[in-house]
């Protein structure tokens, strides 16, 4: 079994992100694991410039950055 740690995060931030994406994943743990899971994954390191300022600009927007 991975260890776990525990994160603090603002409220707001995450009440939002809970309304936007609590339909699609079972949890906030769970969609963040995600989207840490698509930054840190090998295969993203090949993206292109546009796709990398693109996908920055939309956790931004959603702001995780």
């Amino acid at each position: 079994m991975t260890t776990r740690r525990h994160l603090s995060l603002p409220e707001d931030l995450c009440a939002t992100a809970e309304q936007r994406f609590g339909s699609k994943f079972e949890s906030l743990e769970s969609l963040l694991e995600f989207v840490l899971k698509e930054l840190t994954d090998t295969k993203s390191d090949t993206l292109d410039q546009s796709e990398q300022a693109l996908l920055e600009e939309r956790l931004r927007n959603l702001g995780y950055i």
